[in-house]
């Protein structure tokens, strides 16, 4: 059967999308800190080699160490979501990657225990990973369920916005940190202030989630029995199309991210040899532009089919590259930020509407764990290792021709993943998905 959430006042409505859009924040500002740390500190700080782009190579693969366990995060808590709830989950979640984040703050480096603190660092990093991943989906469901099936991709995009919003916040707090202190107190103390600061964004984010009431989707499928017993093996076993589309969908997205937020800021400093401030600054203004773009393209897609709208973005995406990197080339301020800027608006035409899209594939009952596994396992293919490729990539051909025929192939992965997806806008998606 087809049924639409029951109807909800609208001060619920703003209350569930704010807690959607601060939480995925919160976390998001965790993950981008330890990203652009990765990118200019981490290498040096925990793997010493006396060659800076090995280092970083080293660090990078810690990196994607958060996205090998978002799975795992997928796999528990997309389940638990289904069984026990959406707002519980997400309150769990919010403190698994708030407790890793203020502890990478406390770590010491390899000057002071050697070995073991790359261990600590790849441990906490996974733990991160794990709390995003059972992220996602609930915060999606929370705004998306209390809304309008027609208004699906506005809704849906307060979990989308949080990347961007956490990404300024924390290239913010470092650039800020960068400006007061010297290179070598930066290098030494100062970045992990970023890491601490945590602990008082996530108590805020605990606060707000805490008053929450549960989604009137999910209360209706507790009054109703229609909650799964075994989420995950239902939705490998009915609904493995569904998954396959929403895996393929976010393949470009994650590529394009880390190339123009995490790895842009290598190629600024070691290959153009720009200062990374610049490069902290350019960023920072792309994302803020992300803040509106993100919930009108959200918005735009409800208009027009999603589809569509997704697949123009997914070709702008491809072709981006091909003109960033010889507009970059004269090392000039302004091109670098023209052309950070517009990559993030095509990144933010897939990434808005991409939670509608993503959750309109599965049925109701199944949306948490379809949603998180989708989400989870495309970070796998697309996310953990893109800045460890393009890193890898500089160093072997150095050339940009490589790390853009990489985007080119995310770009055909997405391009198939939306040749099996399913045109739903604006439908309320219950039970049946022919």
């Amino acid at each position: 059967m087809t049924s639409a959430p029951p109807s909800v006042d609208k001060a619920s409505l703003r209350r569930a999308f704010i807690a959607s859009l601060s939480g995925t924040s919160l976390e998001w500002y965790d993950f981008a800190a330890y990203s652009i740390a990765a990118a200019t500190v981490f290498g040096h700080q925990f793997f010493p080699t006396g060659d800076p782009l090995v280092s970083t190579m080293a660090a990078f693969s810690t990196y994607a160490v958060g996205y090998l366990s978002r799975p795992l995060g997928g796999f528990v808590f997309g389940r638990l979501g289904d069984v026990v709830g959406r707002k519980r989950v997400l309150v769990l979640t919010l403190l698994l990657t708030g407790a890793a984040t203020f502890l990478i703050g406390l770590l010491p480096t390899h000057q002071s225990i050697g070995a073991a603190a790359a261990v600590l660092l790849a441990l906490l990093r996974f733990a991160q990973g794990v709390g995003i991943g059972g992220e996602w989906g609930g915060a999606v469901l929370l705004s998306s369920e209390f809304g309008d099936p027609a208004r699906r991709g506005f809704w849906a995009s307060a979990a989308q916005v949080g990347p961007p919003a956490g990404n300024l916040l924390a290239n913010g707090v470092l650039a800020t940190l960068s400006l007061l202190l010297t290179e070598a107190q930066f290098t030494s103390w100062g970045w992990r202030v970023a890491f601490l600061l945590s602990a008082a964004l996530v108590a805020f984010g605990l606060w707000i989630r805490l008053k929450l009431e549960e989604t009137p989707v999910f209360r209706r499928l507790v009054e109703t029995g229609e909650r799964p017993q075994a989420p995950i093996s239902e939705v490998f076993r009915h609904e493995r199309r569904a998954l396959l589309a929403a895996i393929f969908v976010r393949v470009l997205p994650d590529v394009l991210y880390a190339l123009f937020t995490v790895f842009v800021l290598t190629y600024m400093t070691q290959r153009l040899h720009m200062s990374r401030s610049e490069g902290l600054t350019a960023v920072m203004i792309g994302s803020g532009a992300q803040l509106v773009l993100m919930p009108a393209f959200g918005a735009l897609s409800d208009r027009v089919d999603r589809r569509r709208l997704y697949l123009v973005a997914t070709v702008a995406g491809i072709v981006w590259p091909f003109v960033f990197f010889p507009l970059v080339s004269g090392r000039s301020f302004l091109a670098v930020l023209v052309g950070v800027v517009v990559a993030l608006t095509i990144h933010a035409a897939l990434y808005g509407p991409q939670a509608a899209l993503i959750t309109e594939q599965f049925s109701e009952r199944l949306r948490y764990t379809g949603s998180s596994l989708a989400y989870t396992l495309a970070g796998v293919i697309g996310g953990a290792a893109a800045p460890l490729l393009f890193t890898s990539l500089l160093a072997k051909f150095g050339s940009w021709e490589a790390l853009a025929l990489y985007v080119l192939v995310a770009g055909i992965v997405t391009i198939v993943g939306l040749c099996l997806a399913r045109s739903r806008t604006g439908e309320p998606v219950g039970e049946e998905l022919s």
